[in-house]
């Protein structure tokens, strides 16, 4: 399974204020739903609360309180979604639904699962924000960039694990 992070990080790092990130750019979104349509995404619930339920995309909300979280029924009387206690558990679930699946947010689910991830697709903005949370650093020692797309104020920019270190 190849586990890619995706997310718009500004130039200091910061992602969000704990409820909603500070850069929102339609040409980012569109990319976003192109990319991850049809895959699973992992988040945390918060990012869940923020972003709702995305179509042709299934959420796995990792939270302490998976009871807690509601999803919609699809038209096959399914839910839309699934809840869990633990990375480990939406990695599980995630891997049965498909062979590509999207890390989404926020800051706690990027650190815990950094270390796991393959590849990092981030819309590096030229402008920093405020707010407290972070995207963890992108360590040049551990990901190489393979790919950069200029687009004014941000790029789209992919990087992959340097396969050396493995």
């Amino acid at each position: 399974m190849k586990l890619i992070a995706i997310a718009v990080v500004a130039a200091n790092g910061v992602i969000g204020d704990g409820h909603d990130q500070p850069f929102k750019f339609p040409e980012d979104w569109a990319r976003f739903k192109q990319v991850t349509m049809g895959h699973p995404m992992i988040m945390g619930r918060r990012t869940h609360d923020a972003m709702g339920l995305l179509p042709g995309r299934t959420s796995i909300v990792v939270t302490r309180s998976p009871s807690l979280v509601e999803f919609p029924l699809d038209a096959d009387g399914r839910p839309r979604g699934v809840a869990v206690d633990s990375i480990d558990r939406a990695l599980e679930v995630a891997s049965r639904l498909d062979d590509v699946v999207f890390v989404i947010g926020g800051g706690q689910i990027y650190h815990q699962m950094l270390p796991l991830v393959d590849e990092l697709d981030i819309t590096e903005v030229h402008a920093e924000a405020e707010g407290g949370v972070r995207f963890p650093d992108i360590d040049p020692q551990i990901w190489v960039e393979v790919a950069r797309e200029p687009h004014g104020v941000f790029d789209f920019v992919r990087y992959e694990r340097d396969v050396r270190l493995g």
